[in-house]
Order: structure tokens, then sequence, then C-alpha cells
């Protein structure tokens, strides 16, 4: 089922707004925008100047016991792939479509979720005419010709990337949200159905956006030919979850397929589908655990992390598919645990990339040698 609209755009809620405006407290610095050849605005781009996406990747690092630890891992040097980054819903503009300006909470959200995946390729991220989050709030009256307007844009800036940046590298696409669903028509339109195309994947991570599979099968739904990932070294593939710290309850805003729908675009409940959730920890099933990466705002060391705090599974239960997230403290461990910022309908949706962002980047390495040794 090729979806006709986009599935997440619908209403946040003031908290949601506030959280999905801010992501983690961050310092507001903009980077300065790169223009290519064409009209497309780059919120990061190998070679502009302050490119969020090569920040400082310094890190804290506070275990159940014992002194925190410093880690300091460096942008690759020469990546031998491309990473296509497209930001969740972030724009704070009044609009319904947001324009091309770069602003805080863009810069903030690339810091946040794509910047650490400069150690394994260069990251490009397109601004893009998303809507925003004023609209999804009920401040303006989203359309198909607006959700319309935000693909078009994305699928701009990838066409100006293909021209004139790629130069035939293999390229991991990275969505979050809005974000994602964009990516799914994107791969839908210009990638699934083109075997030359295809060549290019080394793999697709859309978190919260309900990609949809056969129930019981890894390719179909969404996608023709980009089945899930099933190993950490498989190319070609799709990663996609939604977490949760607890079952998500039936009105659930994730893991349903269909659910929530605005039914005037033909889109509802289909018996003969799941949501996909694939285990960035454990792409082969199972448990394990988390490596979770957030920023902090120190400028020293802008980065946390809390090893051995989470454990994941993808568990199916009642309708809904979705990544569980379990706290593994022990006693007397007072490291801080995530919580349902939005309520149990949204679950862990706020923390979707950051809670597995270190299991994430270190896929994103493993798939790309074994890309680059089958490719030449």
């Amino acid at each position: 089922m090729r979806r006709t609209w986009s599935r997440r755009l619908r209403p946040l809620g003031v908290a949601a707004a506030i959280a999905l405006g801010s992501l983690v407290p961050v310092a507001s610095t903009v980077g300065t925008a790169a223009a290519a050849s064409s009209s497309t605005v780059w919120l990061c781009r190998p070679g502009m100047a302050d490119d969020p996406c090569t920040a400082s990747l310094r890190t804290t690092s506070y275990g159940a016991q014992g002194p925190a630890q410093t880690l300091d891992p460096k942008d690759a040097a020469h990546p031998k792939i491309d990473c296509f980054y497209v930001y969740p819903t972030v724009s704070t503009q009044k609009a319904v479509n947001a324009d091309l300006a770069v602003q805080p909470a863009e810069t903030n959200a690339a810091l946040s979720q794509a910047s650490r995946f400069s150690q394994d390729c260069n990251v490009y991220a397109p601004i893009y005419r998303q809507i925003s989050l004023s609209a999804l709030n009920g401040f303006g009256h989203v359309t198909q010709a607006d959700v319309t307007e935000a693909y078009d844009s994305v699928r701009s800036a990838f066409m100006d990337y293909l021209a004139h940046d790629n130069d035939g590298r293999g390229i991991v696409f990275i969505g979050y949200s809005q974000g994602a669903d964009v990516l799914v028509q994107l791969l839908q339109r210009e990638v699934d159905d083109r075997p030359a195309m295809r060549r290019l994947l080394v793999s697709t991570i859309l978190l919260g956006a309900d990609v949809t599979v056969p129930t019981g099968r890894i390719v179909g739904g969404d996608f023709h030919h980009i089945p899930a990932c099933t190993s950490s070294t498989e190319t070609g593939c799709v990663v996609a979850y939604s977490s949760f710290d607890r079952p998500p309850p039936k009105n659930s805003v994730f893991g349903r397929v269909g659910d929530g729908v605005d039914p005037r675009y033909g889109q509802g409940p289909d018996p003969n589908l799941q949501v996909l959730c694939v285990n960035p920890a454990s792409p082969g099933g199972g448990a394990a655990d988390l490596e979770p990466y957030f920023r902090y705002g120190n400028a020293a060391a802008p980065w946390i992390t809390y090893p051995d705090l989470y454990r994941a599974q993808c568990m199916t239960q009642n309708g809904a598919t979705w990544l569980q997230v379990t706290s593994i403290a022990g006693p007397g461990d007072t490291r801080p645990i995530v919580k349902q910022t939005i309520g149990p309908a949204w679950g862990l949706h706020l923390f979707d990339v950051n809670i597995a962002l270190g299991n994430l980047v270190s896929l994103v390495g493993r798939e790309s040698a074994a890309y680059v040794h089958s490719h030449g």
C-alpha cells in the first residue's frame, strides 16, 4: 500500500510542540547555510561554514558506578558513503509550510540527531518546506497541496545532491517523524522501483513513521523491493521502529497500521499489514542493550551517554508492533530514565532517535563497510 497522505501529520498539542521544537536542550547556534547550484539551502553539507553535522562529538559517559569517562570520537577523515538526513517537525514559523530560513530549531535537530553519523559518512541535510508545528496544532488548514509542497522541496534537494555531490557513493537515508514520512515517499518514487538507484542504497533509517510490511514478512507494504534489515552487515534495507516503555494503548499514535489517518485520503486500518520494527541493537531479533546519546548544552563536552541503562526488543501485541525499551537500572542507580513526555499514546516518540543513537551510528558503520566491500 503506497501512502497518499502524510501519516504523521496530526495535531501535536502544546506539550509536543514545545518538546519537538527543542528536542533536548542545546545551545541555539545557527550554522551558515550553503546554497548549491540550484535553489537548495543546505543545513548540513560537507565544506560549509559552521556545519552543525560536523560539530564536536565529545561525550561524558556516566556508568552506574565509578567515575565519569570522557569520550572524544572524531568525524571520519574520508567517508566512502553519504548520509541524507531529513529532520522532524520542528519549525516554529506561523505559516503552514515553513520557508527555507535556517533557524535554531532546525540546527538543533541536526546537532541532536544527525551529527554523530559524521563518524561514518558525509552528512547532507536540506532545509525543506515542512508542515510547521503551528499548522499541525490547528493554527492553519493543512491541505494535500501543502504536504506535496513539503515533499517536493525535499525531492528537489535530493536531485540537486545527486547531480552535484553524490559522485556514485552509497547513501544512507535518515529521517524521523515528518522527516521519515517524507523520505518514505521519496524512496517509493525515486529508489524502490529503480534498480540503478537501489544499487546506491546502503540502508535507510526511518523512525517514528510507521513503515508497513505484510504481516509476518520483511518486504512489501510501503516498499516493493527494500526489505527490513535482518543483520548488522546487510545493505539495501530499512531500519524502522517507534519506541514505547510499555505496551501501546489502543489509541496509540504509533505502532498501528492506519490508525488516526485522515479518511479523506483513503487510508485506514489494513488487517493484512503490520508496522515494521527492526531493533537497531539486534537487527536479527531478540533483546539487546541500547546506547543512548543526548545533547545537554555543555560546550566542553556537549554529549552525554548512559551505558547499560536500557535494553530493547521488538514486540507485537494487540494489533501493535513497537520497540519495547526497558530500564535495566539496578539498585542505587540514580541516572535519569526517559519518560512518556507527551503521554501514553505517543510513547517515547520524542526519544526515538537518541535512545538508540549509538546503536544506529554503529550499525551504519558496519553497513558502510559491507557496502564498500561488496561494491568496490
